[in-house]
This record gives structure tokens, C-alpha cells and sequence, in this order.
């Protein structure tokens, strides 16, 4: 898929797409929104945790003073089905340039229970009234042009119905993150890919809290195979990203007692840094 063509003019645009649909909330009462998790972003059969954090993100860019994040931390307690859920949040503190909240996501299990799936401690402010200084040593991942690149649909073994997420992403991989797709992992623990939304909907500070936990493990590319359920997730976003698709890139140093972390960058098509994250995920091995 060359790049002129995710950029068509037939995209979506934000506030029309599925992603916004789908990660809307509704208030309810004071500090409480509805929320209708989605069966589209699910991961062996669990609720993605990007998908997660946008949905809690929203509710507090509602409930706070600023409207966008800039850096949310997030403890994901239990799994996430898809279905009815409620977003409790509370406002720690208002200033001028930054304000803080924390939000819970509930769910009830099978015996009528109220459970907390994800409990979450952000800051917001305005992304439109920083700064232009930047001053980084960082560099924009080396991908290769997306047409030279592979997405879920060219796999030499698509799995039947595969994961109802990959039909909402635009993913396009880096081949030399792809080992594991062809049965010869690296090693690395590296994953690197093009991504957008499939409807062309453009990236904004919601859909980055997405793309940082959207591509494949880098568990798989360790030669490890199976779900990598998130335990924490921080993600900063560092500035609104221009139009187009964003380039992803992960990378795990550290696997160790059953634990490994992701360190993601998500660069845009103007080549800003725009979000960046850590997160603590648990493998199964053996």
C-alpha cells in the first residue's frame, strides 16, 4: 500500500471514524461515563490495552480542564471483555499549564461483581501551546517505504478470521522485524512497522495511546509465542502529529523471570518524535 494511497481523499476524519465510536464515553453523572468496549479490538479474545488506555483517556480529557495527554500511566488489574463498562474518575489537582486525574475502568464478571480492569493516573495540558525548541539526539526509526513492507493479509499462513484488531489497523512491517512470521525469529526483540487506522483517519495524541501497544510482541521475535498480557503501560505523547502515517518502533533489551519491557518511539511523516512509552509485559515460557 503506497503511502499516497493511505492519504487519500475518502478518509476518515476524527470524530467519524471507528476508533472514535468505539472509545466514546458517555457521562453518566458527575466523575462517571459509560463506555461500550468493543468487540473489534480484541487480542485473543482480550480487550487491547491501547484501545483500553484511549477509552480512559477520553473520560479524563472530559473530565479535566486540558484537553490533551501528556503522560498517562496505567495498571491493568484484570482482562478486559468486550461489553458494557464504567469509567470512575477523579481530579487530583488544576494548575495553569497542566492538570491531573485518575480513572478506574469497571467491569461485572460472571457473578454480578464489580471488578476494576484498569486504573489509570494521567496529566493533561494543551499540546498547541508548547514550545518549538527541540533539541534530541533521537533519530526516526529506519523503515523501509511502505510499499516495501508486509501487513497481516500477506502472511504465508493467514490464521482464519485472525485477530478482529488487525482489520481496524493499518499495519505495514519492516521485513527485518518478520522472522518470526517465517517460523526463524532473530532474536532482537525488535518490531518496527508503518501504522495507521484502516478507515485513513489521521493520527491524533488518542490514537498514539493505540499505536504504542498496537504491533506485534516483540516476545514473538524472541522466539516466544502466545499472548503477552501488559501488566503497566506510561506513554508520553510529546506533540500533536501531523497529518499521515506515524512509523512505530519497539524494542525489548530485558527479558528476565518471566517479564520483559517494550520501549516504544512513534515518529510522524513531518519526522517529530511524537509519543513514547515503556511498559512491563509477562510471557509464558515453556
Amino acid at each position: 500500500m503506497p503511502e499516497a494511497a493511505f492519504a487519500a481523499d475518502t478518509r476518515a476524519t476524527v470524530g467519524d471514524s471507528e476508533f472514535d465510536r468505539d472509545t466514546a464515553v458517555t457521562l453518566r453523572e458527575p466523575g462517571v461515563y459509560e463506555a461500550d468496549l468493543s468487540a473489534g479490538w480484541t487480542v485473543f479474545g482480550a480487550v487491547n490495552g491501547g484501545y483500553l488506555l484511549a477509552v480512559l483517556g477520553r473520560a479524563l480529557a472530559d473530565a479535566l480542564p486540558h484537553p490533551d495527554p501528556f503522560t498517562v500511566s496505567a495498571h491493568y488489574l484484570t482482562a478486559s471483555r468486550p461489553g458494557p463498562a464504567v469509567v470512575r474518575t477523579d481530579v487530583v489537582r488544576t494548575g495553569r499549564t497542566l492538570s491531573t486525574g485518575q480513572a478506574s475502568l469497571f467491569q461485572y464478571d460472571e457473578q454480578g461483581r464489580e471488578v476494576e480492569r484498569i486504573r489509570v493516573l494521567a496529566s493533561y495540558g494543551d499540546l498547541d501551546t508548547l514550545p518549538a525548541d527541540v533539541r534530541t539526539t533521537a533519530e526516526p526509526p529506519a523503515i523501509p517505504p511502505m510499499e516495501q513492507c508486509f501487513g497481516p493479509e500477506d502472511a504465508p499462513a493467514p490464521t482464519s478470521g485472525g485477530e478482529p484488531i488487525a482489520d481496524r489497523l493499518m499495519l505495514r512491517l519492516d521485513p527485518s522485524t518478520l522472522g518470526w512470521a517465517l517460523g526463524k525469529p532473530s532474536g532482537r526483540g525488535e518490531m518496527r512497522s508503518w501504522f495507521g487506522l484502516a478507515d485513513g483517519r489521521d493520527a491524533d495524541p488518542f490514537s498514539l495511546l493505540l499505536a504504542v501497544d498496537a504491533l506485534p510482541p516483540t516476545a514473538f521475535e524472541l522466539g516466544l509465542t502466545g499472548w503477552v498480557p501488559t501488566v503497566e503501560l506510561t506513554v508520553h505523547i510529546r506533540c500533536r502529529p501531523a497529518p499521515g502515517p506515524v512509523r512505530v518502533s519497539i524494542a525489548t533489551r530485558n527479558l528476565a523471570g518471566g517479564f520483559l519491557e517494550e520501549d516504544a518511539e512513534v515518529w510522524d511523516s513531518a519526522g517529530r518524535l511524537v509519543a513514547q512509552s515503556r511498559q512491563l509485559a509477562r510471557v509464558r515460557l515453556g
